[in-house]
């Protein structure tokens, strides 16, 4: 279970700067945390939220042992409210809901919580809803705010907020870390480039499930392009029966990513900087056959396909398109 400290080790400023907060009453209503996934913005909401309604608070630290303090570690706290995305936006009509929901008192008490994840994909309507919160903030609300990109947050937003900016983990921490666990360290370095979460990367390692992508991905990468006649046999046969979540899939298209990142990468003889490390020989050879503008194409391929499938489309569509518009590049 997380406490300050152990936060301290991944947002040091952030948590210093909440933790005197915190410790001298001065909490914000409104809080905007902007950065890069895996960097702590979701944990440290929750985190700060347990400080906020815990019976026994000593400072700035929850008991993580109270009614309140659990039911948040398990998520299903009534007077905590989550947003996220409904398809690719969120709508003004989640923020109705919302203020229809604070209309009512607290259910433990009077303290309400709302999070908001991809603060960025607020529709117009939803983020001029939301503004009613931030200029009329009810005495006992806390709002929290989060988003990998701030820049597209509405100016109002981030005038009626305090925004604080996460900074990135470093990777060789997080993957010396990793190893240090007990993971290989071909299976750490995959890990430690998709997210700089620890708690995330244990999820990944739950079963054999991470391996087996990993190995469903590099067959499907060397098959791009030594047997491209075989690449939808293989993401009928491997590749749909592995990745079946669209959590999953997110992770398989970011795979995908970095084995091209990989091959610019190689273009450029950056082999420390290498994902795949055990696959050297390939992406080599792969890079001899490639030129960066080809890579970075598929790249952007990749992208919109993320894009595509936050939009709910078919999986399997979604993967043969993928897979065709990178061996047509």
């Amino acid at each position: 279970m997380e406490t300050w400290n152990t936060l301290k080790e991944i947002q040091p400023r952030i948590t210093d700067l909440l933790v005197k907060t915190l410790e001298k009453d001065r909490l914000a209503h409104a809080y905007l945390f902007e950065g890069s996934r895996g960097t702590g913005k979701r944990v440290v909401a929750l985190h700060l939220a347990k400080s906020f309604f815990c019976e026994n608070v000593n400072g700035s630290d929850p008991c993580l042992e109270c009614t309140n303090c659990r039911r948040i570690e398990s998520g299903n706290h009534p007077d905590i409210h989550m947003i996220e995305p409904d398809g690719l936006s969120i709508k003004k009509h989640q923020v109705d809901h919302l203020q229809k929901e604070f209309s009512y008192r607290g259910v433990e008490s009077a303290k309400k919580v709302y999070i908001v994840e991809h603060a960025n994909l607020m529709t117009i309507g939803a983020a001029n809803s939301i503004l009613k919160f931030l200029e009329e903030p009810a005495t006992l609300t806390l709002a929290v705010l989060l988003t990998e990109q701030g820049s597209n947050v509405l100016p109002t937003i981030h005038s009626r907020s305090q925004h604080l900016a996460f900074s990135p983990l470093s990777r060789a921490v997080f993957l010396d870390k990793l190893v240090t666990s007990g993971n290989s360290s071909v299976i750490s370095s995959l890990l430690a480039s998709l997210t700089t979460s620890y708690d995330e990367a244990l999820q990944l390692l739950e079963g054999d499930w991470i391996a087996q992508a990993r190995s469903v991905v590099i067959q499907l990468m060397e098959e791009l392009y030594a047997r491209p006649t075989q690449v939808l046999f293989t993401l009928q046969e491997k590749w749909l029966p592995l990745f079946k979540e669209k959590p999953q899939i997110e992770i398989g298209l970011d795979m995908i990513l970095l084995w091209l990142r990989d091959l610019l990468f190689s273009k450029v003889e950056k082999v420390d900087s290498l994902t795949y490390i055990d696959q050297i020989d390939l992406l080599q050879q792969q890079a001899l056959t490639s030129s960066q503008d080809t890579i970075s194409k598929k790249m952007s391929d990749v992208l919109l396909a993320k894009r595509h499938l936050v939009a709910n489309v078919n999986p399997q569509l979604l993967m043969e398109k993928l897979l065709l518009n990178i061996l047509e590049g």
